[in-house]
Formats: structure tokens, sequence, C-alpha cells
């Protein structure tokens, strides 16, 4: 710096004014000297950060373990950083880690947690659990029993390809974040009443989290998630549960691409907003194939739903399959969907209004839509309404949209939801004369659905996962 000062000095008895001599020259060394700092700076932190990547690669250890040696004592003395591998066979007892650590099975590693407690207890955050068998866990409920449990604010927790068989919950995340559940698969106990099992998988108040890959079958719920936003579920398949998904009191989640088929209920969505449910299936199920409970500002959008009826066996009057039941739910937008041959194809009901719905195909329901509110809807936006496959419409133009609105129900109809016993009357004489006098006057017309825009051809959406019975 100083021999910056007397070159500067010397430069400012040239032609430029002392002042502005002065400043550019000041300004040049002090720029140079900073460069050369920067550049030093820079290698000294590039080997501070080599030597200790070397030092951690030096120190992480791993430890391969045999079924006769004691696991607990193995991951107690296991350092951050460490890899547990776990030679084939069986390791009897509830484990805890409780270190930053992977730990990882040979062909054949089985956990048995001999009907006790949670198989594996994580209390660590960057954990990686990979390729295990985990069985025989507790199963009570109360407790949270688990195969794998992570309740300490877990981050980073990856578990994947593991295979977990038992009677409580299969995995538990709670109060964290950033953590990874692929490729799993988790069965529960077809011994015990539904409402007995653990869901196979819970997220309560987890954030930014995936879920992908996973196959869920004789639990309660699939996928169950509680008070937790941003989190991505997809390309899952459930299958012989109550729920598929699951999902309470959740924001900005999104459930894209999974497949559930011979539910009670494919999806149930209750108490949430933001969500983004895209590109989903469910097949085969008997009450529901979406619930949507109390959602507000979520899309619907591009999903397939077929087959939804009620078993003879459980028919009472007004339980009746519905492929999409809008309950207590606003402000969304229901587009693009594909539902045939449910007993109802959208059942909106309690307020569920100011809802956009637009570009879904209705294919093959005996009650296509069963809307029971004060006020009328309009099921078309900009000119593209739904396809209706008992439409009787033209279309002379050939614009692909029927020239004559569609209504989907009216008083008669209503009449039919409030006494379900008269349905044998539904094609009787008194109650078509009933509808040709409720057409040539308008003003006995209840309240109900209008598209004034029908579709004269189906909207098919691709699906990720093929329905049983194809499309």
């Amino acid at each position: 710096m100083a021999l910056c000062f007397f070159y500067s000095r010397g430069l400012s008895f040239g032609f430029e004014s002392q002042d502005q001599g002065l400043s550019r020259s000041v300004i040049k060394c002090v720029y140079e000297w900073l460069a050369g700092m920067t550049k030093r700076f820079r290698g000294f932190i590039t080997v501070l950060v080599l030597f200790w990547w070397v030092s951690f690669s030096a120190s992480a250890q791993e430890w391969q373990v045999s079924p006769d040696q004691d696991l607990q004592m193995v991951l107690n003395r296991a350092s951050s950083g460490d890899e547990v591998i776990l030679s084939a066979g069986r390791y009897l007892g509830s484990f805890v880690i409780a270190q930053s650590m992977s730990l990882k099975g040979d062909a054949g590693a089985v956990i048995d947690a001999q009907g006790e407690g949670h198989a594996l207890y994580i209390t660590a955050s960057e954990v990686t659990i990979d390729g295990i068998r985990i069985v025989n866990w507790g199963d009570d409920l109360t407790e949270q029993n688990a195969g794998i449990y992570a309740d300490k604010k877990p981050e980073n927790v990856i578990i994947q390809n593991t295979y977990l068989e038992g009677d409580g919950f299969g995995i538990w995340l709670q109060g964290g974040k950033d953590c990874q559940v692929i490729n799993n698969q988790v069965v529960g106990n077809t011994a015990l009443r539904s409402a007995d099992r653990g869901n196979g998988i819970q997220l309560s108040n987890m954030k930014n989290s995936l879920v992908r890959g996973n196959e869920i079958s004789k639990t309660r719920d699939g996928l169950y998630v509680i008070a937790s936003k941003d989190n991505v579920l997809e390309n899952n398949t459930m299958h012989d549960l109550r729920y598929g998904i699951h999902y309470m009191y959740s924001y900005s989640n999104k459930i894209l691409n999974n497949y559930a088929y011979s539910t009670r209920a494919g999806y149930a969505m209750m108490n949430s907003r933001y969500l983004e449910i895209r590109g989903n299936v469910s097949e085969n199920t008997e009450d529901y194939g979406f619930l949507l409970n109390y959602i507000i500002y979520s899309e619907i959008d591009s999903n397939i739903i077929k087959n939804v009826w009620t078993k003879p066996e459980n028919k009472v009057p007004g339980r009746d399959g519905k492929a999409l039941f809008v309950y207590n739910s606003g402000y969304n937008t229901i587009s693009n969907n594909y539902v045939e041959h449910a007993e109802i194809g959208i059942h909106l009901t309690a307020g569920s209004e100011k809802v956009k719905v637009f570009g879904n195909s209705f294919i093959d329901n005996p009650i296509q839509v069963k809307y029971v509110s004060n006020r009328f809807q309009e099921w078309s936006q900009e000119g593209k309404g739904n396809y209706w496959s008992n439409y009787h419409g033209w279309d002379m133009d050939g614009d692909g949209h029927g020239d004559v609105p569609f209504e989907p129900n009216d008083g008669v109809d209503k009449l039919f939801w409030k006494y379900p016993e008269a349905k044998m009357l539904m094609d009787s004489p008194a109650v078509l004369l009933l509808r040709w006098v409720q057409g040539q006057f308008p003003v006995l017309k209840a309240p109900g659905v209008k598209d004034s825009f029908p579709l004269m051809k189906p909207n098919r959406p691709v699906a990720e996962k093929t329905l049983l019975g194809g499309l």
C-alpha cells in the first residue's frame, strides 16, 4: 500500500491533475492488492476443505455385523458418518440409532422386534436406512409403535429399499424436514381389524419431504399426512386399505401420479388447502374415489376415477359410491378428470360453491351429478365444459361443443335423493310426466348445475400407473 501511495504521487506530476491522478492510481493499486488476497484466500479455503474431507473420509468406519454380535453395542460405538452393514440373518430386538450414520442390510438381513415397541428408533439426523427387512414390531397404537420411528425433529433422514411387515405403523416421521422415503414396501396384518392397524407411512408436522415409489397394503391408511407442508407424494401404490392417501390439516402439498385400488376411499383429503392433486388413479373403491372435506384453494386435475360402487352387503339408503365427493369445500378447481362407472359421478353439498368444474369426462355413471345447494352453478370455463355420456345434444358448427346446454340434475332427481326408496319409480310414466312439466315451466326448476358448453368427446388423461382393467 505504501508503494501504491508513492507511485500515485509520482504520477501526479504528469499531465493529469494531482487529485485525479492520485485517485486513479490508489484505486488501481487497491484493486490489484485485493485481487491477490482473494486468490490467496481461495487457495487457503480449498486446502482447508480438502484437509477436512480427507480427515473425515479417513475417520469414517465400516462396521460389518453378524447376527451373533450385539447390534446395539455396534450402533452405540459407531461414530458420525460410519456405515453399519448387516450380514444375512435375524437380528432380534428393538434398536436405537443415535448417531448420523448409514445402516444397510445384505440380502437376507432381518430385524425382528419380537412384537415389542419400535423395531428401529431414530433419534439423530443425517441417517440412512437401506435394504433391510423389518418385521414383527409392537401393536400399541397409543405408543405409536412403528417399524421405523423418528420423532426428534429428524432432518435429512433417508429410508429406502426396505420391506416392513407388522401390526403397528410402518414408518413414522415427526417434526422434521428434508427427509426421503423411497421405494419401500409396507404390509400390515389383516388378522387385525382395520381400525386396530397402524398407517403404512405417516408424516406428522413434516416439511419439504419426499415420499416416492412406495407400495403399501393391508395397513389402516396407506399414506397419512397431518399438519405438514411443502411435501411431495408421488408414484406410490396403495391397495387393500381404508384410505389410500389421507390428508389432515396440511398445506401446499403435492399428490402426483399415485395409484390406489381396492380401498374404501382412494384419496381422503380433509381440512387442508393449497393442494395439487394431479395425475392420480383411484380404482375399485367402495365409497369414494376422492373425498374432499373442507378443502380450499386446491387443484384436482387430470386424475382417473373408475369403478366406485358400494358392495351389496353394505348397502343402506344414502350410501352410494361417489367418484368425487365435495363436502364444504370451495374455491377449488376440478378439471380434466376422467370419471367412469361410479354410482354417483360427482356429489357437491354443504356449501361447496365457487368451484370451477370443466374439462372433465363423466361416463356411464347412473347419477352423473348430485348437487345439493340453493344456488345455480355454471360448470364451464371460457367456453369449455365437460363431457357427459348421457348428453343427447348436437354440434352443428363442429366446434367440439354441444349447441344445447346440459343440465345433469333437476327437481325430480332431488326428490329421489331425499327419498331413495322411491328410485323404483324412476322410469314410471308419472315421473316422466313430472320431468316434462318441469321442462315446460322453468319457474318450477330447482337450483342446480348447468354446463353451457358440453364437450362432444371424452378427455382421457394419461395415467402413470396402468389400471387393472385398462382404460
